[in-house]
């Protein structure tokens, strides 16, 4: 694992850039980046992702090419980029246990995603950036009918469904709710772009 920045990601983006979409082109789709929890403890990373994120918000990356297809998420690793939160050991839907989503995570995985949908030529929605959860439940309709496995179809994966903040507080499957941990990420790495955008425009980044 390398500790990277945001500019670090971005440049690692744009030299994946041509691979992720000449992949995600042979298959009729666009580049995807989905987004998880490892269900461990703080501090231990896996390199089945491009990106761990670990409780202070730090950002760690497994590879120095995006565009390596790695084990992240079932029928959807190629042309995909997986960004993953170290946390999550013991949650169940009742109570995130010991190792919740730390603020400092979730704010940091907010800003991963807000550099790299730009530099992947994504915006940032449910058809391009997916919790597991969302992914697992096949919302964006790219698994076939039946391979389901998400919190309404047995519950196999459910990362980040719900964050145990006062933004995303329980659990729910109602993917139209405002408080599901994709639909509150989403909306802070919406706010970072704009914001990161801003501040390039102001000479400030």
């Amino acid at each position: 694992m390398k500790r990277v920045t945001l500019k670090d990601i971005q440049t690692m983006a744009n030299a994946a850039f041509p691979e992720l979409w000449k992949e995600a082109k042979q298959m009729g789709r666009d580049v995807k980046i989905y987004l998880h929890w490892t269900a461990g403890r703080y501090g231990q990373m896996y390199d089945d992702y491009h990106i761990n994120i670990d409780r202070d918000g730090s950002i760690w990356a497994s590879t120095d090419d995006f565009s390596e297809t790695l084990t992240h998420t079932w029928h959807r690793n190629t042309a995909s980029i997986g960004i993953t939160l170290c946390c999550g050991y013991g949650s169940t839907t009742n109570d995130l246990g010991d190792y919740p989503p730390t603020s400092e995570q979730i704010d940091a995985m907010a800003q991963v995603v807000a550099v790299l949908a730009p530099a992947l030529w994504l915006t940032i929605d449910s058809e391009r950036v997916l919790t597991h959860a969302e992914a697992a439940d096949n919302i964006d309709g790219l698994l076939p009918e039946g391979d389901e496995y998400g919190p309404n179809n047995g519950c196999e994966r459910w990362d980040l469904q719900f964050l145990g903040t006062d933004e995303s507080p329980e659990w729910t499957t109602d993917y139209s709710s405002p408080r599901t941990g994709g639909n509150v990420i989403r909306g802070k790495a919406n706010y970072w772009k704009n914001k990161f955008e801003e501040m390039k425009a102001n000479d400030e980044g």
